[in-house]
């Protein structure tokens, strides 16, 4: 779309101005360029992680404090390192380091694992989450500061590093984010921290029940990648993202559809 448009800019007919003359043809040309504008702007800012809950480089702004990225954690700059690997390491394979395959995170510190949801009605059970929810675990189980990657862009002195390296814990230490964000002296952070007993929550990781008609209580996908309103598959399984769009700022809990109509995306009844 953004592509169209720009072409539509560039090669739109200008029409030769007449002297002391505001022609039909002048009019409609700025109006189309005032209109391109417009929507190129809108599409530069909407449903992109800069803004939302997942920008770190601008939560100093957002919250109106000037502490959190030089004390709760790490301002590195960018707000795409803190879950992706940075372009200047391009290739590296952060698992050499202890990270999540493909993701510029650490594995989740955690000696037990999670304890998965699991039913007797569960069609594919699985023991432990994908690396794509991992990268989500990586934060909301509490067990590790937010700004813990494996590589820091070029440039980034850690000499000059005093942050905290806080965790998203509600628990009353001086290491999570708990410890100020209790509900009374700043909102509480104990709904962000999901921790690593994960049975009371959504199942995920498992291969997609509704790929064939086996099960009749699920949807058939409406693509290869999921659903057409959004909601997404990955190597045909359910993961965190599945549901909530990291990046896009635009929507409570950052859901992939309305919350209205979400469980029906897969679920009959």
């Amino acid at each position: 779309m953004l592509d169209y448009l720009q072409k539509q800019l560039i090669y739109l007919p200008v029409p030769p101005p007449k002297p002391q003359q505001l022609t039909r043809q002048h009019v409609l040309y700025a109006s189309s360029v005032a209109l391109c504008l417009l929507l190129l702007s809108i599409n530069s800012v909407a449903g992109t992680i800069l803004g939302s809950k997942h920008d770190f480089t601008g939560l100093n702004e957002r919250a109106g404090v000037v502490a959190m990225s030089t004390l709760a954690f790490s301002d590195y700059g960018s707000a795409c390192v803190y879950c992706h690997i940075p372009p200047e390491r391009e290739g590296a394979d952060s698992s050499d380091f202890g990270g999540i395959p493909g993701w510029n995170r650490f594995s989740p510190a955690t000696d037990t694992g999670y304890n998965l949801y699991d039913s007797r009605t569960l069609d594919n059970k699985v023991r432990a989450p994908s690396p794509i929810s991992l990268l989500c675990l990586s934060c909301h189980d509490g067990t590790m500061g937010v700004d813990m990657t494996v590589f820091k862009p070029d440039g980034w002195d850690s000499s000059e590093d005093a942050a905290l390296h806080l965790r998203l814990n509600g628990g009353n230490n001086l290491m999570n984010c708990g410890k100020c964000h209790d509900g009374v002296a700043a909102h509480s952070i104990e709904i962000k921290h999901i921790g690593t007993d994960l049975q009371n929550d959504h199942p995920i990781s498992m291969i997609y029940a509704g790929l064939t008609a086996k099960d009749l209580d699920f949807r058939p996908p409406d693509n290869e990648y999921g659903f057409n309103n959004g909601v997404k598959l990955y190597d045909d399984r359910v993961e965190c993202a599945s549901c909530h769009n990291v990046h896009n700022p635009d929507v409570n809990l950052l859901l992939r559809t309305g919350a209205e109509r979400l469980c029906e995306t897969c679920h009959i009844k």
